[in-house]
């Protein structure tokens, strides 16, 4: 073990090409979970469940998500160009895992309305914003998706948002 004399921590110091040690590093920081919905070309509902959410700016007002370039569902998302992104609430892990699986019925039991520009908004969410993909960048395994937002809500007596920390969901704690 190296110790960080510029911190004053004991530290591992680790390989950042090794895939696993940057992930299990990089899992330390908690983050929300979102689902993100949309319409294929059908008209048909779709989404996906993605842990890389932030806001980006306020003027215009943007925010971004990072899915994987191995998606099958982003490329359908993409195409339909209009999206919701619900930060989802500390009870609702289920969907989490349910949007997160390919090839199964990820909209059994969810309880959604079509938002003002047409792509589904999940009920109970902490939080939804309605928007539409602006540009997606390749970057490395990952696209970084820009989204100009038109619309979000807070919903009134939200619960706390669903946390994943170290390979684990969690709640925030009072």
């Amino acid at each position: 073990m190296e110790k960080n004399t510029s911190i004053g921590l004991p530290a591992l110091e680790v390989d950042p090409a090794h895939s696993t040690d940057f992930r299990a590093v990089l899992g330390l920081f908690a983050s929300g979970v979102v689902v993100v919905t949309g319409l294929d070309r059908n008209g048909t509902p779709i989404g996906m469940t993605c842990q890389s959410f932030t806001s980006l700016s306020l003027d215009p007002p943007l925010v971004s998500f990072s899915p994987s370039r191995n998606s099958t569902t982003f490329p359908r998302l993409r195409e339909g160009g209009r999206i919701c992104v619900k930060v989802l609430a500390e009870d609702q892990d289920w969907l989490s895992n349910q949007f997160a699986v390919s090839g199964a019925d990820k909209w059994a039991g969810v309880d959604w309305v079509a938002g003002r520009n047409g792509a589904p908004r999940i009920a109970g969410s902490v939080m939804w914003c309605d928007g539409s993909i602006e540009a997606a960048y390749e970057a490395g395994d990952h696209y970084l998706v820009i989204v100009a937002v038109q619309a979000l809500a807070l919903p009134k007596d939200a619960a706390g948002p669903l946390i994943f920390h170290r390979g684990n969901y969690s709640r925030l704690s009072e």
